[in-house]
């Protein structure tokens, strides 16, 4: 019989949500784990912890899982490329993202595609996405 780690305090919670919230803001940028781990206050190692006690997962599956929800929405809605999409959501590798993607969601990105396009609705122009959906550093600071 094990015990269970105690409930985190709302302090911690609370530090824990403020780089949750990064995570859930800036998933398309380049996050490292001490600029997450600065986000609430902690080092690099307490924040693991804390994380994992509060979520159930650690920051950095909890990113991947992220973007690979987004790249999901994308690959469903929009008329991009999967390479395009992998860059989008802040993957700088495609075989990468191809794995943790096939990892996470049961198949290919490009499958996923090809069955969301067959089932769906046409896919959104890639330019309109690209010109007025990506976000920019002007549009977060507002």
């Amino acid at each position: 019989m094990g015990t269970r780690p105690a409930a985190p305090d709302f302090q911690s919670l609370s530090a824990v949500r403020r780089a949750h919230d990064l995570i859930d803001r800036c998933y398309a940028e380049p996050l490292d784990l001490d600029r997450i781990a600065g986000a609430a206050g902690y080092s690099r190692y307490h924040f693991i912890r804390a994380f994992r006690a509060a979520y159930g997962e650690t920051p950095g599956r909890y990113l991947t899982r992220r973007r690979v929800e987004r790249a999901q929405d994308l690959l469903r809605s929009v008329n991009l490329t999967v390479t395009e999409v992998c860059h989008l959501v802040g993957f700088s590798s495609l075989g990468s993202f191809s794995t943790l993607f096939t990892e996470l969601v049961g198949m290919s990105p490009s499958e996923f595609q090809r069955r969301a396009r067959a089932s769906g609705r046409p896919p959104i122009p890639g330019c309109y996405v690209l010109m007025w959906g990506a976000p920019t550093a002007a549009r977060r600071r507002s």
